[in-house]
């Protein structure tokens, strides 16, 4: 049974509404502890199908993009399988690192769209509040809270403040550099005149080299990568040792919060 509770209906004074859920439906193998449990467990939906459905397509297509990226940059050995002419291995390589390009830049421009049209919490990505004293105080409890310096987290409805600032150094400015970098090297094989080169080819005449773009460009490759460990470990683990549901936020854009605590 659900049972809303407003501020009309408590002691305390409430913010927003809070769904409690009652113990009572709780059968089987359900005992005390279950069900004091369960009266502690609050929800709140934070992310939106359309961030969802871009982290989803977005981690698929930076995958592609890290393991054929590498190849283009170290190419494997060649593959005697038959004549020249009949085999297209690096083209296939270079496809799939192009659509995959083209797929990851689409997808952030939809990302940035819907941080104008949807909540709150999706425009965290873009906007880091420098200008709040509280903020940085709560970057510096994260850090420590990270390094097993405190007990226990405090609780976020969306991304901690340490988090969004990864999420905006690695996502939103790390994309930018790798799209921009990309389409410049990109350009360079479409040739002068081409779309590309007009709007893509004033950086890699600023540059003046694209070797030195090439290796600008793989060298964000490597940060994205450090980054795509560091944020599965994280998750992970705030799964495992936070007081909130991390991993399947992502999957139900639902955060769930497993004790009544208010901070």
């Amino acid at each position: 049974m659900k049972v809303e509770v407003s501020d009309d209906t408590v002691a305390a004074p409430v913010r927003t509404r809070v769904d409690f859920y009652s113990p009572l439906p709780l059968t089987g193998d359900a005992t005390d502890r279950d069900r004091a449990t369960i009266t502690r467990r609050t929800s709140v939906y934070v992310y939106e199908a359309p961030v969802r459905l871009w982290h989803w397509i977005n981690a698929a297509a930076i995958m592609t993009l890290v393991v054929t990226g590498f190849l283009i940059g170290s190419p494997p050995p060649t593959m005697e399988i038959g004549e020249a002419t009949h085999q297209f291995l690096f083209g296939y390589i270079r496809f799939a690192h192009f659509a995959a390009a083209m797929i990851m830049t689409v997808g952030f421009f939809g990302r940035i769209y819907w941080a104008f049209v949807g909540n709150s919490h999706s425009r965290q990505m873009f906007l880091l509040p420098l200008h709040r004293k509280a903020w940085w105080a709560e970057v510096w409890r994260e850090a420590r809270w990270y390094l097993f310096l405190e007990s226990e987290p405090k609780k976020y409805v969306g991304h901690n403040p340490l988090a969004q600032i990864a999420m905006f150094f690695f996502m939103t400015v790390g994309l930018s550099f790798m799209i921009v970098t990309g389409f410049a090297l990109y350009a360079e094989g479409l040739g002068q005149g081409s779309w590309a080169d007009a709007i893509f080819g004033p950086l890699l005449a600023f540059v003046g080299n694209s070797m030195v773009l090439h290796q600008l460009h793989h060298l964000g490759m490597w940060f994205i990568v450090i980054f795509m460990m560091i944020h599965i470990y994280a998750a992970i683990r705030e799964d495992i040792m936070s007081r909130q549901s991390m991993v399947s936020t992502m999957i139900s854009g639902t955060r769930t919060f497993k004790d009544d605590r208010p901070d």
